[in-house]
């Protein structure tokens, strides 16, 4: 295979617990289709604002390339890598090289590489790679503010979560900073929407719609064997993830109405209007 065997290179983002990683488990099962673990690249080269008008990259993100490197065995690319880089398209044309070689050596020739955060970083995304795809998930607010709150007091992850749990606050800020992060993209034609509710409720449909969006053919073996593919692609100290293994399912509301009191609940779904899904659509 030589790089121009490379057909289609997707990027899966959204806000964190919105079921990215069952989404990114259902197109791994694919047999075309090659994912990896989350590079968290792109967040990792962001700095001051004035540094983000010329493009240039934080220092954190030679280490984080380098440890996803490693993680995807391409770690020949390290020396490859100019060691005065400066800018952010250079890390995200190095990212490209290694997931289409790491997607090569699978004999596949799509890849997908799912790190919910890089939602705000698309501008520098489709500045490194043009030819990208993103496929944008949303989930109801209320559930996923449910979820960040409890997943950020149940493990304590600081190189993920930070180093304090989550206040209801900054739970919300986050949903809605992610909606409107990913909102001026969506009626770009290398752009989908889906929402988390619909895929749970019929995987089939939305996996055929994103099927024809990676222009490759559905195969109902994605619905059987999305659990084996989440092995691969959830780390061992990724524990919060562990049910995605498990049939699909919609639990929405259950974790809103067990963490909060009726009063939280009316402040969460008060700060949350703000945002329409309803009026959030996608290519038209």
């Amino acid at each position: 295979m030589t790089q121009s065997a490379i057909k289609t290179r997707l990027f899966l983002v959204g806000c964190p617990r919105s079921g990215t990683t069952l989404l990114q488990s259902l197109l791994a099962a694919h047999p075309e289709v090659a994912s990896f673990p989350e590079s968290h690249l792109f967040q990792s080269l962001w700095m001051y604002r004035w540094s983000r008008l010329f493009g240039l990259a934080s220092s954190k993100g030679r280490k984080q390339l380098n440890w996803f490197l490693q993680e995807i065995h391409q770690e020949h690319l390290q020396n490859q890598f100019p060691k005065n880089a400066w800018f952010i398209h250079q890390y995200g044309k190095v990212l490209q090289q290694a997931l289409d070689n790491a997607t090569q050596s699978q004999g596949k020739n799509i890849w997908l590489e799912k790190s919910p955060e890089h939602v705000r970083y698309i501008r520098y995304i489709e500045a490194s790679l043009p030819d990208a795809k993103f496929i944008h998930l949303i989930r109801n607010g209320s559930d996923v503010v449910a979820s960040l709150y409890d997943v950020t007091h149940k493990h304590r992850q600081p190189d993920v979560w930070g180093n304090e749990p989550w206040e209801l606050d900054k739970c919300i800020r986050h949903w809605i900073r992610s909606i409107e992060f990913g909102r001026p993209y969506l009626k770009k034609p290398n752009h989908i929407l889906v929402r988390y509710e619909t895929l749970v409720e019929n995987p089939e449909l939305i996996l055929r719609e994103l099927c024809d969006f990676m222009e490759t053919s559905f195969y109902p073996s994605m619905l059987k064997d999305y659990g084996k593919m989440a092995q691969k692609v959830v780390l061992k100290n990724e524990a919060w993830k562990a049910t995605v293994c498990q049939p699909i399912s919609n639990a929405n509301s259950t974790k809103f109405y067990q963490l909060f009191s009726p009063e939280q609940q009316q402040y969460i779904l008060d700060q949350l209007s703000v945002i329409n899904l309803d009026q959030l659509r996608s290519r038209s």
